[in-house]
């Protein structure tokens, strides 16, 4: 049984995949939902200090998954959702993995698709420069409209109140600055990598932070002879793994992962 490492966005912690984890789990596998460094604290505690939030960086959290990864028995599926599926492009294109499975990602570098859900969406950090030293949190109408858009509202409250804690205003800023700024930036991954594991995008589509077109855009900019697919699954919030209907999800990504695997 191969492990499987979860990996989280922004705007949440591991906690966002307690789910997962244990649907995972009871098939038989080895799992692991690796916080970012500082991360390692509850919800709770982020939300009374953020100051882990404002502190962490890309390279940093890069460096600590792969230490994650490195202390498995085999090359683990890797699973990443929103910001955590740039990552897990990051780590494949570095080596790591077997198999990885983007879930309404966030774009690499060199994707320059904006659509105006997402613009409305990142607004809360972006509108102002001074936020690349802060952590922005996301008020409940906020998180409604980014995240839980599908969901009641009393759904989206619990999960708000469950999962959300504030994001790193430099690391947002820094993405919209990397297609604009000379040289590698921390989301850059090579394309034309023949080397990296197989690679699916997921999309929900009703996704308002992270819509289809962006996943679409970063999937089409892969060159490589490696395997790169990308699914739509009609009717999902960007918080797809906790929108009901997502152990067939689960499911059915594991099984791609895993007759993909190398």
């Amino acid at each position: 049984m191969k492990p499987i490492v979860l990996v989280h966005g922004f705007w949440v912690t591991p906690r966002s995949w307690e789910n997962w984890k244990a649907h995972y789990e009871a098939k038989g596998h080895q799992v692991i939902a690796p916080a970012y460094p500082g991360f390692e604290v509850e919800v709770e505690a982020l939300n009374a200090d953020p100051t882990p939030v404002v502190n962490v960086t890309v390279p940093q959290i890069i460096a600590h998954l792969e230490e994650a990864i490195r202390a498995l028995p085999e090359p683990p599926v890797i699973i990443g959702h929103s910001a955590g599926g740039a990552f897990t492009q990051i780590l494949l294109d570095h080596g790591f993995g077997s198999a990885g499975v983007a879930l309404n990602s966030a774009p690499t570098e060199g994707v320059r698709v904006v659509p105006l859900s997402q613009l409305k969406s990142t607004f809360p950090v972006l509108k102002n420069p001074a936020n690349r030293h802060k952590a922005i949190p996301l008020s409940f109408e906020e998180w409604k409209y980014a995240f839980t858009n599908t969901f009641t509202d009393d759904e989206a409250r619990a999960l708000y109140e469950r999962y959300a804690i504030p994001a790193s205003g430099g690391i947002l800023w820094g993405g919209v600055l990397a297609n604009f700024q000379p040289g590698h930036q921390d989301t850059w991954v090579d394309y034309t990598n023949d080397n990296r594991a197989p690679l699916l995008f997921v999309s929900g589509s009703e996704d308002h932070i992270m819509p289809p077109a962006i996943q679409e855009s970063n999937a089409k900019h892969y060159k490589s002879n490696t395997i790169t697919e990308r699914r739509e699954y009609e009717g999902y919030a960007h918080l797809l793994p906790a929108q009901k209907g997502w152990e067939q999800i689960a499911d059915e990504v594991l099984e791609w992962a895993l007759a993909h695997a190398k």
